[in-house]
């Protein structure tokens, strides 16, 4: 059993920066990978992107690549059972909540693919 709880999210004017964070329970969190996803309102939800376990590799959706590039960045601190999401250069368009995801295999962008969540944390962008 993997319990996530998210936090950092907030009301933040285009142009800024948020990092939200998972914070996980477990002592083999480290072993699995974690996925970030984001639902705007009105739409799906959609994959972001995804950290591995060892946190040496990330990946980012194709969907959302151009969007986020250079802007998302995803870490882990397994010393902290703890995967992060750094957003600069917000935009309002960037306005969704986020979900934090474990997965029990390998990574995928299908959310049917992560078997835990966290709770979600709204992340809004003033124009």
């Amino acid at each position: 059993q993997v319990q996530l709880v998210e936090s950092g999210g907030g009301l933040v004017q285009a142009g800024g920066s948020l990092r939200i964070s998972c914070a996980a329970s477990g002592r083999t969190f480290r072993r699995y990978a974690v996925g970030w996803f984001r639902q705007a309102p009105g739409k799906e939800r959609e994959f972001v992107g995804a950290i591995t376990g060892t946190g040496g590799t990330t990946y980012y959706a194709d969907s959302v690549k151009d969007s986020v590039k250079g802007r998302f960045t995803i870490s882990r601190d397994n010393a902290k059972n703890t995967v992060y999401l750094q957003m600069n250069l917000l935009q309002p368009e960037d306005t969704a909540v986020y979900y934090c995801a474990v997965t029990l295999g390998r990574w995928t962008e299908g959310e049917s693919d992560y078997e835990y969540w966290g709770q979600g944390t709204q992340v809004t962008v003033s124009s």
